[in-house]
C-alpha cells in the first residue's frame, strides 16, 4: 500500500493550491480520507475529511477555505486551498482509513509567504 500527497509549495498569501492525494493497493472511493496538517512547533490538525459515501467535513480554521473532493477513476483525492494565509503553512498528510487500518505516506509542504 503507497499513499503519496502531493501538491505542496510556496504560494503567497491570498493564492490558492491544489494537494492531491493518490494511493495504490487500496481504493480511495471505499475509504475515509483525512488530511492533517502540522505547523513547526505545534500540534497536529485534522482540517479535512471525505467520507466513502462523499460527505466531508472541516475545521473551523479551514472552512470556507478549503473543499475536499474525489476522482474515483484516478483513485485520488483532492484538497482544494483558496485564500491561502501565512498560517496554513505546514506538511499537509492525507490519511486513508481502509477496512479499519490506517494508512498514511509522506506529507506535502506548503508554505505561505505574506
Amino acid at each position: 500500500v503507497q499513499l503519496q500527497a502531493s501538491g505542496g509549495g510556496l504560494v503567497q498569501a491570498g493564492g490558492s493550491l491544489r494537494l492531491s492525494c493518490a494511493a495504490s493497493g487500496i481504493i480511495l472511493r471505499i475509504s475515509v480520507i483525512s488530511w492533517y496538517r502540522q505547523a513547526p512547533g505545534k500540534q497536529r490538525e485534522l482540517v479535512a475529511s471525505i467520507s466513502s459515501g462523499g460527505s466531508t467535513n472541516y475545521a473551523d480554521s479551514v472552512k470556507g477555505r478549503f473543499t475536499c473532493s474525489r476522482d474515483n477513476a484516478k483513485n485520488t483525492v483532492y484538497l482544494f486551498i483558496n485564500s491561502l494565509k501565512p498560517e496554513d503553512t505546514a506538511v499537509y498528510y492525507c490519511n486513508a482509513n481502509y477496512y479499519g487500518r490506517q494508512y498514511e505516506g509522506p506529507g506535502t509542504l506548503v508554505t505561505v509567504s505574506s
